[in-house]
């Protein structure tokens, strides 16, 4: 199922794409811990860390397979030219996958550099641009495929790098074709609105359905931007995280928002704590 006709369907329903990670290793067991995470969608990451995984297509493709989960995968610009790229989203078609999600990744540090090079060939937004072209029969030079894609693809905003920036980035992504965005997770539940109502201010009601991150923290877990003091203080007090994302879920829906992106906790050397989503996940679908 495609991630855009899910949220259009709904019905004010709640819809959740919930993150996970491909193992640092081929072994299939490594991806067990997957089932059972009662997300409509669950959204394989890309090379978490910038270390070496598993492939996003491969591992999504198993874990529709083997679990009858509906999945989405994503690719990075930062790692694989073009020819590549539309390469393996030939390969993602061919397997059946129908959700992409686009991010730029994050950059390799001066030490990494030393050992590998990034690319970027395409812009996030080039690349959505691209798959729209795809799904039209036509790869990056212009010239016929056999037959088109179906990709439904997502792209990714950070409101914590500014609403009247990530505004005008989520129109230029819309424009290239994005059916869809996930933002990146806060736990200020007022930024979303404000930045809906800014966005709604400058272009119009934002088309595409966004799906606004929600983290769930666990003590010691890595945080994906600023954690506010009463949730470290929480935290700390021997609160769940779970219980905390959960709030943040309760007052967004009462914001009026009714699809969410949600981040199990992030534990040393990447391990996920999948648990603490499946608590989430239970009181709300």
């Amino acid at each position: 199922m495609k991630i855009v006709d899910k949220a259009l369907k709904s019905a004010g329903a709640p819809v959740f794409i919930c993150d996970v990670s491909p193992p640092r290793g081929a072994d299939p067991g490594l991806l067990e811990p997957l089932r059972g995470l009662d997300a409509d969608f669950l959204s394989m990451a890309y090379n978490p860390g910038r270390s070496v995984r598993v492939n996003s297509v491969s591992a999504a493709h198993w874990l529709q397979r083997e679990t009858g989960a509906e999945v989405a995968f994503t690719i990075a610009t930062r790692d694989m030219n073009r020819v590549a790229i539309q390469s393996l989203l030939l390969g993602a078609e061919l397997l059946g996958l129908e959700n992409v999600i686009i991010v730029r990744g994050d950059d390799f540090t001066p030490r990494e550099l030393s050992t590998v090079r990034d690319v970027h060939d395409f812009t996030p937004t080039a690349l959505i641009r691209a798959i729209g072209a795809m799904n039209e029969g036509v790869d990056h030079r212009g010239l016929r495929l056999r037959g088109p894609t179906n990709l439904c693809v997502g792209a990714t905003i950070d409101l914590g790098r500014g609403i009247e920036r990530e505004a005008r980035l989520t129109h230029a992504k819309a424009e290239a074709g994005a059916q869809f965005f996930i933002s990146q997770p806060t736990f200020d539940a007022e930024m979303p609105v404000r930045f809906m109502e800014r966005y709604a201010s400058l272009y119009g009601n934002l088309g595409p359905p966004m799906f606004f991150g929600v983290p769930v923290m666990a003590p010691g877990s890595l945080a994906l931007g600023d954690v506010p003091p009463r949730v470290t203080d929480d935290l700390a007090a021997g609160r769940p995280g779970a219980d905390i994302a959960a709030q943040l879920v309760g007052e967004l829906t009462d914001a009026g928002f009714r699809t969410f992106y949600l981040v199990p906790p992030i534990l040393r050397a990447g391990r996920r704590d999948y648990d603490a989503a499946r608590e989430v996940l239970a009181r709300f679908v």
